[in-house]
């Protein structure tokens, strides 16, 4: 009988420490920060190669947050790869619960694969290594083993969990976790050579995981499995309850499950992975794995670099000019700018900590906002108007809504719209314009076969993308 292999893509992180262009509303996993294709696709690309002799690997299950689904789907469709299906938080619950989901909807048809689970942020540049490792994990978990990827440390970070291990026959054991250390505990870590930098990466079968939640934290187990057992169903989305998933306790797979592993007669064994592997946690990470010239220095985008060493450029939108610097990151865009020295850049999210407490919108969103219909740029802006450039898809539409405080100017800049204002429908062309008189009840479509782009014009007392009451809406939404 074929060994069923359950890719998990755990994309619910927020990604703060790469603010400006990680942001709560696009996600690092979601930007393209190595290569050609975003992290979440980069990790989606490479369980689908993990497959041995006997195996067989169903399609990926992504959990994520209920407010990317649409990016999720996006980003999986480029690929042209169908999710098995996509596990929605109404809220984020830390890892443990979201593991629980996934082992619970693996299980749904009667079936105990075994999980492949990874997060979706992180950066591999030897694949064929990478398959490799995880076969041989996925063996040791076919056996009834938790397996961890464990990455040998290169230099004394700071920034990551440790896996201390112990030699056994088959695999090593996990002798212990240890928390993140300072740096003269890392640096007897690194010359003691038993200790790994723990990859978040985890192979075990849907049961094992089920079973020893319940041992360790049964609250956790029956929590999430209510939430689950209320689950609601929309095509490929699966939603928890989002009353019962609330009330879930907050704890990581360390804490919950794997911490307490060694020493309980649970075979918890280790999986060394050396495939340069790089969890692009901050600014620095990101440097490390650019391009670089002959002086370190690294760029993205329309950047001069001038009598500078190992310093990174990432600019987004305009020119961005350096000259006489050494160790720093720079990181331009449309609506923020970002300087820190290069080793002090897990620091940046103390920066975002402050703009989500001073509410500024910086904090979650972009200038440039995705939405499942297409985007809105947010050009200009003064007392009483605000300039939007907004895309439609071919085929999708914006919803039906009014607005209580706003009147709107539309101008067509490329495409065909299909604008109904009141009980009238119209088709604009390019250089055609309509008004939307405030109250008015409206919606915007794009029923070409190109990408429909406007110039939005809003006039009024208050411009808040709060003031929508929507009718009716093809993505869910209220």
């Amino acid at each position: 009988m074929s060994l069923l292999v359950q890719p998990v893509i755990m994309a619910g992180g927020s990604g703060t420490r790469l603010w400006p262009l990680s942001r709560a509303g696009y996600p690092k996993q979601f930007l393209v920060l190595s290569g050609n294709t975003s992290l979440f696709q980069q990790a989606v690309a490479r369980l689908q190669k993990i497959g041995g002799s006997g195996a067989t690997v169903a399609a990926p299950l992504i959990v994520g947050n209920e407010e990317h689904r649409f990016l999720v789907l996006d980003q999986l469709r480029e690929l042209r790869i169908e999710p098995s299906s996509a596990l929605l938080e109404p809220i984020g619950r830390n890892t443990a619960p979201a593991l629980t989901l996934a082992a619970l909807q693996a299980q749904a048809d009667g079936s105990d694969p075994v999980l492949v689970v990874t997060p979706a942020d992180q950066t591999v540049t030897d694949e064929a290594a990478f398959t490799q490792a995880l076969q041989r994990a996925i063996g040791l978990a076919a056996e009834g083993a938790i397996a961890i990827l464990g990455i040998k440390p290169d230099r004394p970070e700071t920034g990551y969990g440790y896996i201390r291990s112990e030699t056994a026959a088959g695999a090593p054991r996990v002798a212990q976790f240890v928390e993140k250390p300072d740096l003269p505990t890392a640096e007897t870590y690194l010359a003691d050579g038993g200790y790994f930098w723990n990859a978040g990466m985890f192979v075990l079968k849907a049961s094992t995981w089920l079973a020893a939640l319940e041992r360790f934290r049964p609250d956790i187990a029956s929590a999430t499995g209510a939430a689950f057992a209320a689950r609601s169903t929309d095509a490929k989305f699966v939603r928890p309850d989002k009353a019962l998933f609330a009330v879930v306790p907050s704890e990581s797979v360390d804490y919950a499950v794997m911490e307490k592993c060694p020493g309980s007669g649970i075979d918890i064994r280790m999986v060394e992975l050396d495939a340069g592997w790089n969890d692009l946690g901050a600014w620095e990470a990101v440097w490390q794995v650019a391009g670089k010239d002959s002086d370190g220095n690294a760029s993205v985008g329309d950047a001069i670099i001038k009598e500078s060493r190992n310093t990174l450029v990432h600019a987004t939108s305009r020119l961005v000019s350096v000259v006489g610097l050494s160790d720093v990151v720079v990181v331009e865009t449309a609506d923020a700018v970002l300087v820190t020295d290069r080793e002090r850049s897990q620091e940046v999210k103390q920066i975002v900590n402050q703009l989500g407490a001073e509410q500024r919108g910086e904090h979650a969103l972009h200038r440039k906002v995705h939405r499942p219909w297409g985007w809105y740029d947010s050009i200009d802006s003064g007392p009483r108007f605000q300039v939007k450039r907004i895309m439609v898809k071919p085929g999708a539409s914006l919803s039906l809504q009014k607005h209580h405080h706003r009147a709107e100017h539309w101008i067509v800049v490329t495409g065909t719209a299909e604008v109904t204002n009141g009980d009238k429908v119209i088709l604009l062309t390019e250089n055609q314009s309509t008004y939307i008189p405030l109250g008015e009840v409206h919606r915007l479509a794009n029923p070409g076969k190109v990408p429909l782009e406007i110039i939005e014009v809003q006039s009024g007392s208050y411009l808040g993308e709060d003031d929508i009451v929507r009718f009716e809406d093809t993505y869910g939404r209220r």
